[in-house]
């Protein structure tokens, strides 16, 4: 018996329908699998998600099958490697997008203006603009420190329970970059609940002798991210800091609204 439009139409829909709830899906157990640390299992999975084993099952077969996950000798789940390449492609994009905002900081502040993501326990910087000073900051693009000892890392690291903060520290230890460097995991969450109240971290001469930063996290990122400013620590006074957080806060705030509007 011929099918009719109508029913043909309306399977359609509901395949499309279908299609778009098993991505959507998909990319939930992703996100739920980076906020476990990268690895978990199919229970686990199950209880955060809400989502019958079976679901979870068939939908990790496919993203195994496509390398954005991989199963482990345990038969835990891991995120895969074919997602670094994304990963590495959405910094850059994000980056790129960054830059006319740190350019605003340069021209305000007179100093560089960077971008910065916690990536696992890392920071990597994604963009920088430098100043325009004779006597300047620059720090790599695509380079990767360890957070205890940044602006950037405190700013990211401000909005992350305390727990999972000196989890992350065991893991990286915390070697000096100068004397000034924060050495403990007490000495460093006392630091982090400076930045909440303030609204804004300072690495004082702690990765570099001679250079001070400000930094701020970036509101709603759809990765966390902060902004930050260097220089010398002669032109980067308490006093110039007074000017400059206003400034990075309200720039930090319309990158917020720019990557929100673009569907970043």
């Amino acid at each position: 018996m011929p099918t009719s439009s109508a029913s043909t139409t309306d399977s359609a829909k509901s395949s499309a329908g279908g299609g778009v709830q098993s991505l959507e899906r998909a990319f939930d157990l992703l996100e739920r699998m980076a906020d476990a640390g990268g690895e978990v299992g199919l229970s686990e999975l199950s209880a955060t998600s809400g989502l019958p084993l079976p679901t979870i099952h068939r939908l990790m077969r496919t993203l195994v099958a496509c390398g954005y996950v991989r199963q482990q000798p345990n038969r835990r789940y891991a995120l895969g490697p074919r997602l670094i390449r994304l990963g590495e492609s959405a910094s850059r994009l994000l980056g790129t997008w960054a830059r006319p905002y740190l350019a605003r900081l340069v021209e305000e502040t007179g100093e560089t203006a960077n971008m910065a993501l916690l990536d696992g326990d890392e920071i990597v910087y994604v963009a920088q603009v430098p100043s325009k000073h004779s006597m300047r900051m620059f720090t790599e693009v695509g380079r990767r420190v360890l957070p205890h000892s940044t602006g950037v890392g405190k700013a990211l690291l401000a909005g992350v329970a305390d727990d999972e903060v000196r989890a992350l520290l065991s893991r990286t230890g915390m070697p000096a970059a100068t004397e000034k460097t924060i050495t403990t995991p007490d000495g460093f969450l006392a630091a982090l609940a400076d930045v909440r109240q303030a609204g804004y971290a300072v690495d004082d001469n702690e990765q570099e002798i001679g250079v001070r930063c400000l930094a701020v996290p970036v509101p709603d990122s759809p990765t966390a991210a902060a902004i930050s400013i260097s220089g010398p620590a002669g032109r980067v006074t308490e006093a110039a800091t007074e000017k400059i957080v206003p400034v990075l806060q309200q720039v930090a705030l319309e990158l917020s609204q720019a990557l929100a509007s673009s569907g970043a």
